[in-house]
């Protein structure tokens, strides 16, 4: 994973987690020939907030369960959750 501050129009320092050329290529596989950077980035910066918030509600799954790693049920779970409460 690459880790490396980026800061965005809002002025924010930013840890990004999920390389633009992963998310350069989800996007074209919307059908489209050009991506812009600052697409590539939006989409960057929502999947990993999307990401880090259904890991946290999976931790809270797990402990809950009295467990110390989290499993696949945990996320599904946690994205279930996360869907519900939208």
């Amino acid at each position: 994973m690459l880790n490396f501050s980026r800061n965005f129009n809002s002025g924010e320092n930013y840890m990004v987690e999920i390389p633009n050329s992963s998310i350069h290529r989800i996007i074209r596989k919307s059908g489209v020939k050009r991506v812009s950077k600052s697409a590539i980035i939006a989409l960057q910066k929502e999947l990993e907030e999307y990401g880090l918030e259904i890991s946290k509600i999976a931790r809270d799954i797990s402990l809950y369960s009295g467990k110390k790693t989290i499993d696949e049920k945990d996320i599904n779970l946690a994205i279930w959750k996360f869907k519900l409460n939208k």
